[in-house]
């Protein structure tokens, strides 16, 4: 099969191609928080810029935790933790995935009884997210073997805009680069935050809604059996 054609393989971490997703979201991610921490303007901060200046900053990071990870892999994922909360709205992130199970309108239609359960559920939910992509890219990372990985030039970006659309591409051993295309948008800080990820035309939104739309089928809408299931896989998948 070929790599392109691998698909299963996103949600699970497994497949050639996930190492270089998973190079490429915590190359942007550490990029994005290094420039909060930059004394320039966060106005001024390009989402090219943050991408672009940080990713060999990251293999640096990647290299380091080759040396200590088989004897402490939760080190490893607490530095990716670090790097990934002060970015990733993990809670809205959880919230789009769970669909029309979480919108405000069905939140207001609840009484205080079912109010305050959908908001355990979604605290329960976000941190079950949380975990699941920390531990997956993080092993993506680990089994990252060097690729050369670069902003398509033809992506434009404007920099007083609220929202920027960029085009990542990351070579391997395949004919042609890996795309990945990122969906970003500015903050009520101006800070950037990344609002959705798209590689090789998968939309990783997408995939988890549709899975979790198919488990509420199964469980009758039961959200607290849906939950309780894709933790379990999300822990059988991160300690395989």
């Amino acid at each position: 099969m070929d790599t392109r054609q691998q698909y299963s393989g996103f949600i699970s971490g497994t497949g050639h191609w996930i190492r270089m997703l998973a190079l490429a979201v915590m190359g942007m991610l550490a990029s994005l928080a290094l420039a909060e921490e930059s004394a320039e303007p966060v106005e001024s901060v390009t989402a090219a810029a943050v991408i672009d200046d940080t990713t060999t900053r990251v293999l640096a990071v990647i290299e380091e935790a080759r040396d200590y990870v088989d004897d402490d892999p939760e080190r490893f994922y607490a530095a990716i933790h670090e790097v990934l909360d002060p970015v990733v709205d993990f809670r809205g992130f959880a919230r789009g995935v769970m669909g029309e199970y979480a919108t405000s309108a069905r939140y207001r239609s609840l009484d205080e009884a079912g109010r305050a359960q959908l908001r355990d559920q979604l605290d329960r939910f976000s941190e079950t997210m949380r975990v699941g992509l920390i531990r997956t890219y993080g092993k993506g990372l680990l089994a990252f073997g060097g690729s050369r990985i670069e902003l398509d030039g033809s992506s434009e970006e404007d920099p007083s805009a609220q929202r920027a659309t960029l085009r990542q591409l990351i070579y391997s051993d395949e004919t042609e680069p890996f795309v990945v295309i990122y969906t970003m948008a500015r903050d009520r800080d101006g800070n950037w935050r990344l609002r959705n990820l798209v590689v090789e035309n998968v939309n990783l939104g997408q995939v988890y809604r549709s899975q979790f739309e198919s488990a509420a089928r199964r469980y009758d809408g039961d959200l607290d059996k849906v939950i309780a299931n894709w933790t379990a896989e999300a822990e059988a998948e991160t300690s395989s």
